[in-house]
């Protein structure tokens, strides 16, 4: 009676083992270390341009490793702002860069809602070239999309700006690999309904695709507004120049660079980039994760 009360009691006490929990806080600590390590030396370079803008280029070049400024000014932003007319380059960058993503964004989901949904003769081979074109770097096909924008009369317009990259192949998989997830049956339901293939398209397929959208606009919105080589080409007055242009051309002088002008430049330039970046980083990385999962 006594062994059987022994082993009752020992078998309802129950055993908690401490170490594997010991060693998931300890692992949890390490990923948490190492992320603060990571973001902080991936945010020092932007901290160090920030406190650069606002120091005079004497300073600069006295101490270039140097982080807080002696005397702090904003005379490189007064530049920018006054004499620069910062403002006709941010216009463009905005005009360039809003209507470039809005036509990736209704184009490329036409597209990939086509090649997803849609049956149509070449459908296959539509798509392969389609990968295919993603294979091919920007550079190859740069000096040809000049001379047709040339042949077109359209240098220094922002119609040569923006048409050639109002889609792209990267958008249109992203797209068709999104909307190959949604089911069947819901657009055949509205077809039964009477539904047309635009009315689907705007009222229910649309809707359904905002991670992707979102994803779509960022990255098409920093490639855009990021974009240096074919404004420099094609803008051919000051009037068409946008931001990194303008940034390249001007903070360097007859004899040197200008580096307080340079920092405040880039400040300028990134500044609507990191907003939009985290205004809609949920659906971004929504998206990202939608998509990859396809």
């Amino acid at each position: 009676m006594t062994l059987t009360l022994t082993r009752e009691r020992g078998a309802t006490t129950p055993t908690t083992p401490a170490r594997p929990r010991r060693r998931t806080r300890g692992r949890q600590l390490g990923v948490y270390a190492a992320l603060i390590v990571a973001g902080v030396a991936t945010m020092l370079p932007f901290v160090w341009m920030l406190l650069g803008s606002i120091k005079p280029a004497g300073e600069i070049l006295a101490d270039p490793g140097g982080w807080l400024p002696h005397s702090p000014t904003l005379d490189n932003y007064r530049q920018w702002f006054g004499a620069l007319r910062i403002g006709t380059y941010f216009r463009n960058s905005v005009i360039v860069a809003v209507v470039t993503v809005l036509g990736n964004l209704l184009f490329c989901s036409m597209v990939g809602y086509a090649l997803a949904k849609l049956e149509f003769a070449g459908k296959r081979i539509l798509f392969a070239l389609v990968l295919i074109t993603l294979m091919v770097p920007g550079v190859v096909t740069f000096v040809p999309l000049f001379v047709v924008v040339a042949k077109l009369h359209l240098i220094n317009t922002y119609a040569g700006l923006i048409l050639p990259f109002l889609t792209s192949p990267l958008g249109v998989f992203l797209m068709r690999q999104f909307m190959r997830s949604i089911p069947d049956s819901l657009l055949e339901a509205a077809r039964i309904d009477g539904a047309g293939e635009v009315r689907i398209f705007a009222r229910i397929v649309l809707p359904l695709s905002g991670p992707p959208l979102a994803t779509l606009g960022i990255l098409t919105f920093l490639a855009s507004w990021n974009n240096f080589l074919w404004p420099l080409v094609v803008a051919q007055n000051q009037d068409r120049y946008t931001l990194p242009v303008a940034l390249s051309l001007y903070s360097t002088g007859e004899q040197a660079t200008d580096y307080g002008l340079l920092l405040a430049g880039s400040v300028l330039v990134i500044t609507p980039i990191v907003v939009a970046f985290v205004a809609l980083q949920r659906w971004f990385v929504q998206g990202v994760a939608t998509v990859g999962l396809k």
